[in-house]
């Protein structure tokens, strides 16, 4: 078994007598055009379709030519009941 020795972790206060700066995070120094950045990044993602919601669409696109096939399905059917009741009346009255 070997043995690993143990990780300390420090924060550095002082280097040669010199207090670091402190570090914090403020809202109010986010310049505005970063904010306008942001938007852009989101117009590129909306122009994208996120592969992990590929099962989703693929169940929709499905479905979607499901319906398409079955209305054309009826189109077809009415406009071919159409034609024979044309030719049957035409056989009749012409």
């Amino acid at each position: 078994m070997t043995t690993e020795s143990p990780t300390i972790e420090v924060e550095v206060v002082e280097i040669d007598g010199v207090a670091q700066p402190a570090k914090f995070n403020s809202r109010e120094e986010t310049p505005p055009q970063r904010q306008w950045q942001d938007w852009q990044k989101w117009l590129g993602r909306l122009r994208q379709l996120d592969s992990r919601w590929w099962p989703l669409w693929v169940f929709l696109g499905a479905i979607a030519v499901v319906l398409l096939l079955t209305v054309g399905l009826v189109i077809g059917i009415i406009f071919v009941i159409f034609r024979i009741v044309g030719g049957m009346l035409r056989a009749i009255f012409g």
